[in-house]
């Protein structure tokens, strides 16, 4: 898709920003207005998170609306929901595996059955294999990952880094050179309040005594 796009914007490169920006976050145009799924999303602020003035923004609509391979795409548009970023709130695991580009299909593949032939509950995949961006396969665990399923994907073919998303503080000790957790804020939030009640009710029942 986005050869396509580097071919229609060639030599514009303000409106091909504006437009990758559309693409990439499933924003549709349809009778000259930009929406997300039926909400109108105003021009005005489009323009100031993408970093161009209104005009070319207004450019790009009406250069994609008068252009009917564009126009096909661009109004079918919407936005992909995803679990990724809720699931360490929701105590669930996201396994982020980057994959080399040039055998994206065969590591995903691998991944995915290594998964299944240990028996860990998938509710969620996401594949992003974009031309100019890494490969990433994302995946929503349903509890948590067994310890040694680390060291097996990391022995795929393909391979090149893996991050997990967990509200587990403790994981950091399952980690390898190979490997990066980021931790649900909440649970760390969480747990150092009741570390500071803790240590605030143990002081008061010493002065008490």
């Amino acid at each position: 898709m986005m050869l396509i796009l580097e071919e229609y914007f060639k030599g514009y490169p303000a409106r091909k920003k504006v437009v990758e920006f559309l693409f990439e976050n499933g924003l549709s145009i349809k009778n000259g207005k930009v929406y997300l799924r039926d909400v109108e999303v105003p021009i005005s602020e489009l323009a100031r998170v993408i970093g161009v003035n209104r005009k070319i923004v207004y450019h790009t609509i009406e250069y994609v609306e008068s252009t009917y391979p564009l126009r096909l795409i661009f109004e079918r548009l919407n936005p992909l929901t995803s679990l990724i970023d809720v699931a360490p709130l929701m105590g669930w695991e996201v396994l982020e595996v980057e994959l080399d580009k040039s055998k994206y299909q065969r590591g995903m593949a691998s991944v995915l059955k290594l998964l299944a032939d240990r028996g860990v509950p998938i509710m969620e995949v996401f594949s992003k294999n974009l031309r100019r961006d890494p490969g990433r396969l994302y995946i929503v665990i349903d509890g948590t990952i067994p310890v040694d399923v680390f060291a097996e994907i990391k022995e795929l073919d393909g391979f090149e880094r893996l991050i997990l998303r967990t509200p587990e503080k403790d994981k950091e000790k399952l980690v390898c050179n190979y490997c990066e957790v980021k931790y649900c804020p909440k649970r760390i939030l969480i747990g150092e309040q009741r570390t500071v009640n803790a240590e605030d009710g143990s002081g008061s029942r010493r002065d008490g005594g």
